[in-house]
């Protein structure tokens, strides 16, 4: 989830879900690579984001949705 969008208010919104593309590579740089308002992933700072887990059914609806 979005939690702040500063200097990224055109990509990102606040309070919402956002999928998480893994890449370690990213991960440990204090990096989070996900798929943002534009369709594609980009790389964000990971402060932006808490991650959520999320119970196999709610997952199983988002994924069917988009």
């Amino acid at each position: 989830m979005c939690i702040q969008n500063a200097g990224f208010g055109a990509s990102l919104e606040v309070r919402k879900l956002y999928a998480v593309v893994a890449d370690p590579d990213v991960e440990a740089n204090d990096l989070i690579r996900v798929i943002d308002e534009s369709g594609e992933d980009y790389v964000y700072p990971a402060s932006l984001f808490q991650r959520l887990t999320l119970p196999v059914e709610l997952q199983r609806v988002l994924r069917l949705a988009s």
